[in-house]
């Protein structure tokens, strides 16, 4: 209890930082039209928004895993705050006095994608340096947070422009900068322990040499492309199941997806002490598959909407499980496992839904001709865990 207490703001910091990274990541996807109607950008470089956010994304887990080690957790996760605040409050001033609004917006994107990099490699090993027990329940637990933050930007912003109107956007990007703002004094203050010491950790090249390590390479990709894939396809899938307005199929769509997600990890952080890891996951993979198969060749579209929304519940351990056996299986991996797995991960958000994409446009745009094309990902993710499992008992002997 304790040990707990003394780590308690540790813990809102971590819980804070992946709530901004839901918010860097969900609210100007929101913002899409806006920009659209009022600033004239084409849909073409509203693509290139999001693809600039998951492109720097993946340069900083690259650079953390070989820099964060030598400069040190605190002042790089406070920096993740400082940014993820920057470029969010930015976007309610630099479109505005830039000579092209979509450069303005870009530079935000730019800034607060450097925050959320950083935070999605750091604030894992944060926890799992934190003396606590059940790391993968703790892991779970953590990881929710970015769900739920899901559903509080999309929720949240959603009934502000209802009441006060899509023209005053900007105050709500202000109101979200409020709060990595205010978790910059949290992560200055809270206990941060090192999770390998210097000499103990694991180079990049020696974690490269490691085929063990290579299958957890592929697990993150299969699990990315099994969350992001579906998520990311969820608005139109809800849009095509019920008919309703953009609006609601938001909610319905990626916000009910979060929602499900949340609930799968918070189940697990509750009862995960009690369940085998491994056999979870393999149970998760199979749902997932299930999920997949259902929206894919369901003739009743409102089935397509559950097995879409049961899929948040099914991929919510993923992320987090494939985080936590790869700790409890190579101890030493350090920063740079943690950032290595981390641009695994993000590598497989970006592929899952170009492949859905790219197969949908070639059958037609028929978009469960795509879906169907993404049973690889669970299935991957399942066979990993396996071999994983294998190897790790043959390890131990």
């Amino acid at each position: 209890m304790k040990t707990r207490e003394k780590y308690r703001k540790t813990l809102l910091a971590c819980y804070l930082g992946f709530v901004t990274q839901a918010i860097c990541a969900n609210f100007v996807p929101l913002l899409y039209m806006v920009f659209h109607d009022d600033y004239r950008i084409s849909f073409g470089n509203l693509a290139v928004i999001s693809t600039t956010f998951f492109l720097v994304q993946l340069v900083v887990d690259f650079v953390c895993a070989k820099v964060v080690d030598k400069i040190g957790y605190r002042p790089c996760v406070v920096a993740a705050e400082v940014t993820s605040a920057l470029g969010m409050a930015a976007l309610a001033v630099l479109p505005e006095v830039m000579p092209s609004p979509f450069a303005g917006i870009l530079i935000c994107v730019v800034i607060y994608a450097i925050g959320s990099g950083l935070t999605e490699v750091l604030v894992s090993p944060i926890v799992e340096a934190c003396p606590f027990e059940n790391k993968d329940v703790m892991m779970s637990f953590l990881h929710s947070f970015y769900c739920w933050g899901t559903v509080a930007v999309v929720g949240l912003s959603t009934l502000f422009f209802a009441i006060f109107g899509l023209e005053h956007w900007r105050i709500m990007a202000l109101f979200w900068a409020l709060i990595p703002a205010y978790n910059i004094y949290n992560f200055m203050t809270c206990p941060i322990d090192k999770l390998v010491e210097d000499e103990e950790s694991m180079s990049i090249r020696g974690l490269l040499r490691s085929k063990f390590f290579w299958l957890f390479i592929i697990l993150m990709v299969c699990a990315g492309s099994s969350e992001i894939a579906m998520a990311q396809w969820a608005s139109a899938f809800a849009e095509s199941a019920l008919g309703v307005s953009k609006t609601v199929g938001d909610l319905a769509g990626p916000c009910g997806f979060a929602v499900f997600m949340g609930i799968s990890r918070n189940l697990y952080g509750k009862y995960g002490e009690k369940v085998d890891l491994s056999n979870f996951m393999i149970a998760s993979g199979v749902l997932c598959l299930g999920c997949y198969l259902l929206a894919a060749l369901s003739h009743a579209p409102i089935m397509g909407l559950v097995g879409c929304a049961a899929c948040g519940f099914s991929v919510g351990i993923m992320w987090p499980g494939s985080i936590s056996i790869s700790s409890k299986v190579i101890p030493t991996g350090g920063t740079a496992m943690f950032a290595l797995l981390a641009l695994a991960g993000d590598l497989g958000g970006s592929v899952g839904p170009a492949i859905i994409g790219s197969v949908s446009q070639g059958a037609g745009d028929n978009l469960q001709a795509g879906v169907l094309a993404g049973i690889g990902f669970p299935i991957g993710l399942v066979i990993c865990v396996i071999l994983i499992r294998k190897k790790y008992e043959e390890k131990r002997v």
